[in-house]
This record gives C-alpha cells, structure tokens and sequence, in this order.
C-alpha cells in the first residue's frame, strides 16, 4: 500500500554516515528490545515479530493488507540484519539521537500497529472458519477478556451431552504465567456456564511442552468442580501445532486438524 510505504521509508537507517536518527521508532522500537538487547534477544525478538507477518496469516485478507505485511516483514529484516551485525549496529548507533519527540513523518508504531492487528484478524478469522467447519453452526457470546467463545450446538435431537463451549485466546507469548492466567479466566466463566469449557490458548511463541506440561497438571490439581472441567490447549499459530492434555475432550484434535489443514 503506497501510504505505508511512504511512512517506512523515512525509518529505514541507510543513509549517509552523518544522518541523524531519532531514538524513537527506531529498530530497537521496531522489535520491541531495549538499545543494550544482546544479540540471543534480538534474534529472539525478531522470530516472534515476523512469526506474525508470514503470508499463511494474512491469506484470508485483502491484498493491501497483505501488502502492509510484506512491508512490515521487510522493514523487521532490514532492523535485524542491522542490529545483529557488529559493525552495522555500532554505526547504526552513533547515529541515534536521543531525541524524544516522533519522527515527522509518523514511524514506525502505527504501521506496527496496523500490520499487528490484521495479522491478529487472520489468526481469528481462521480460528472461527474452523470452529463452523467442525460444528456447522457455532453461536458466540462475549465473555471477559477471551476472543472467541463458540458454544455448539447438540449434535442430533436424541444426542446426550452438549459439547464443550469452546473458547479462543491469542496473546503474544504462550508460557506457564499466561497458562494459569487463562484457566483463571475460564475458572469465572465456569460459574455461569454449565458446559465444559475448552480454551486454545494461541500464540506465535510457545513455550517447551515439558514447562506447560508442568503447569497444565498444576492447575489441574488444583481444580475443584463439581459440574464438569476446563481444559486448556497451548496452541503455536505459525505451524497450529499443539500440546494436548490426555484428558482433553474429543474434538480438540478435529478442531485442530481443520487448522492444520487451512
């Protein structure tokens, strides 16, 4: 999209030696580290932020959006290229101002901020294609800080048990910490749903299995319900690979090849 490319193009730091940058909306911004990153960070930080731009999660979008997201890919490239050099981040470096005011010509952060939220669409947008794939027809309701809530309907008039209401939750990073965080959430939203209640938790970084494993039996321990359970699935949104709890319900696996195979 013109316009953005507009906006990027100011921020690109590959002018002559005496240009002066602004520390604001700079690469360090860009990948969301901190000037003194050390290299492990910065590569770390780069994988998860183009992790978001990949056109497997765009595809159900625009062509202009898309677009947003290969521009943002480039510009993530170029800020790790840059930064993970020795020499081409010393020189990127002295370069830095200080100065706290935002550049002219608008940065880095709403275009950071655009690409982020279609890229979130995309990742939604394909959680819920699945969910009517796999049910036919999912109703949602809005529930507290979850993204998706689908409860389904009973399979066959003399069917017994209702499914599990399903919900989905995206953030930045899954770990333990936002593991017990969501089966907190979901903990509230039990007391007013007589369903069972299924979260796949999504991210484009997971943490290892062996440490959700951990805090998937922890808070399994920990939970007391007398109608029905909660059951959270730690999901990767860059391969839908996922860890599944042994007592997860039936359809999780469905639910997840129908992800897969998008």
């Amino acid at each position: 999209m013109p316009p953005a490319r507009g906006r990027l193009a100011g921020c690109r730091g590959s002018g002559p030696p005496d240009r002066v940058l602004s520390a604001v909306n700079s690469y360090y911004d860009l990948l969301a580290v901190a000037p003194g990153a050390s290299p492990d960070e910065i590569r770390r930080a780069f994988r998860r932020a183009i992790a978001t731009c990949h056109p497997d999660k765009v595809q159900h979008l625009g062509s202009e959006l898309q677009e947003l997201a290969a521009v943002r890919a480039a510009e993530l490239t170029r800020a790790y290229r840059t930064l993970s050099d020795t020499a081409s981040r010393a020189d990127y470096d002295s370069r830095l101002s200080p100065v706290t005011s935002p550049l002219d010509d608008g940065g880095f952060p709403q275009d950071r901020a655009t690409a982020d939220a279609l890229v979130r669409r995309a990742v939604l947008v394909r959680f819920r294609d699945a969910l009517r794939e796999e049910f036919g027809s999912c109703d949602e309701a809005s529930a507290w800080s979850f993204d998706v809530v689908c409860s389904p309907p009973r399979k066959g008039l003399l069917a017994g048990r209702l499914p599990p209401c399903v919900l989905g939750r995206l953030v930045p990073e899954v770990d333990a910490a936002v593991l017990r965080e969501s089966w907190a959430m979901a903990l509230r939203l039990k007391q007013d749903e007589p369903r069972d209640l299924c979260v796949f938790l999504m991210g484009p970084v997971v943490a290892p299995a062996a440490a959700l494993g951990r805090a998937i039996e922890d808070q399994r321990r920990r939970q007391r319900l007398a109608a029905g359970q909660v059951t959270v699935v730690p999901v990767n949104t860059r391969t839908w690979s996922a860890h599944v709890p042994t007592d997860a319900p039936p359809v999780v696996r469905p639910i997840l090849k129908r992800l897969q195979s998008r």
